[in-house]
């Protein structure tokens, strides 16, 4: 006699592995939407550090985010923090809007 596994008996082990992804997927992209966000809050707060620091070289606040990487007080790489969000300076306060 061989011994192994019945098709019921795999059938049941699919079923219950698929029954654990579909709990998990929700939970995974919540997490992913959380980081992101805690991504570009945390971005924003560097931005307004090198706003600062350019005001105290430059003696003036920066008008832009561009103007800010032209003077390599940030990477342009680091600008996709905040994807599909606008970040502005506004008489040096940043602002983040959707």
């Amino acid at each position: 006699m061989q011994k192994g596994f019945t098709l019921i008996e795999m059938l049941i082990v699919l079923f219950i592995i698929s029954i654990l992804i579909l709990i998990s997927i929700p939970n995974v992209t919540r997490h992913f939407a959380t980081v992101d966000e805690k991504g570009c809050n945390a971005y924003s707060k560097m931005v307004q550090g090198q706003v600062e620091a350019f005001r105290i070289d430059q003696g003036q606040y920066p008008t832009t985010i561009t103007e800010l990487e032209s003077k390599d007080y940030l990477k342009t790489s680091d600008s996709k923090a905040c994807k599909g969000k606008t970040i502005t300076i506004t008489d040096g306060k940043v602002e983040v809007s959707s």
